[in-house]
């Protein structure tokens, strides 16, 4: 007869006895998040106080900003304090708050960028019809959409997850997961699987058709229009396309590795790697926007100078 049960805590067995270099990696991790909180309220501000900027474009990275300080709020805090920490558990209650919170920053992060490439597809495709398309209605709807159903979908992931009977708590990462917990499960878990299937083909490789298809119908005005539209393709499309890059890279690994056995990588390598798609994109983001973006940076150099 199985052995379940439910626990009322989780152990994270990611983290290793670094001795007193727990101090230097807890420096650099609080230090990266205060980086983080600085540059993407910088470039919230921005956009919020300058009426030039109130622009389809610029309101849908506006949500994405504010979607990366969510989802680093999310990690950081737990973060810093288990590295502090000898005895590395948290709740179970805490750690389905903290799968809700990472994951549907995940899905508002892929849902955002969609939506943006479909708002640079229009831009550049259809520029004399631009503003007929993306309405300030339209745009408000669409930015509430990229936050609402990623809470619905996460809700019902949860729902499915929590009332598991459990065989285990151990989940062998640095923050709480769901596919882990799934798999401690101590019995038939189809419903998860198929969900979770569902959901990774819809939220991930739906959203990632969708930029294609953006991108492709880019590329064919490039190639077919002048020299003058191809350089305002570039500008204002290399932005988005890194950040995609970026955050799809570090997810693609990560699904990987919560799949696949990934034993024969390094330790610190697969808690890195795991550990990208949240940490970098919060960083890399406000700072590929604000260098690339000419608008941006002008404001953003007025507001600071203006306060010096």
């Amino acid at each position: 007869m199985i052995n379940s049960t439910q626990f009322s805590y989780f152990i994270l067995g990611a983290y290793l006895d670094v001795g007193d270099l727990k101090y230097l990696y807890f420096t650099i991790v609080l230090c990266l998040y205060v980086l983080i909180v600085l540059v993407n309220v910088l470039m919230i501000i921005v956009i919020c106080i300058n009426r030039s900027l109130h622009e389809p474009m610029y309101l849908f990275l506006c949500s994405l900003f504010v979607n990366e300080l969510y989802g680093s709020t999310g990690l950081f805090p737990l973060l810093l304090g288990q590295l502090l920490s000898d005895i590395h558990i948290v709740s179970t209650s805490f750690c389905f708050l903290q799968i809700f919170w990472l994951f549907s920053y995940g899905n508002v992060e892929f849902l955002t960028l969609a939506i943006m490439s479909y708002d640079r597809y229009l831009a550049i495709c259809h520029p004399l019809h631009y503003n007929t398309y993306m309405t300030s209605n339209k745009v408000a709807k669409l930015i509430a959409f990229t936050w609402l159903y990623p809470f619905l979908s996460v809700c019902v992931m949860i729902s499915l997850s929590a009332p598991l009977q459990l065989c285990g708590n151990i989940i062998n990462k640095v923050y709480c997961d769901n596919y882990p917990v799934v798999r401690l499960a101590c019995y038939d878990t189809t419903v998860n699987n198929i969900y979770g299937i569902i959901y990774m083909f819809t939220i991930v490789f739906g959203l990632l058709i969708l930029n294609l298809f953006s991108y492709i119908k880019i590329l064919k005005i490039c190639f077919s229009g002048s020299k003058q539209t191809r350089q305002k393709a570039v500008s204002t499309c290399s932005p988005h396309l890194a950040s995609l890059i970026n955050f799809s890279f570090g997810c693609f690994f990560e699904i990987l590795q919560s799949r696949f056995n990934m034993s024969s990588i390094p330790i610190m390598l697969r808690i890195f790697l795991s550990l990208y798609f949240l940490t970098c994109p919060p960083l890399f983001n406000p700072l590929v926007y604000g260098l690339n973006i000419s608008k941006i940076r002008i404001m953003c150099k007025s507001w600071l100078l203006g306060r010096m």
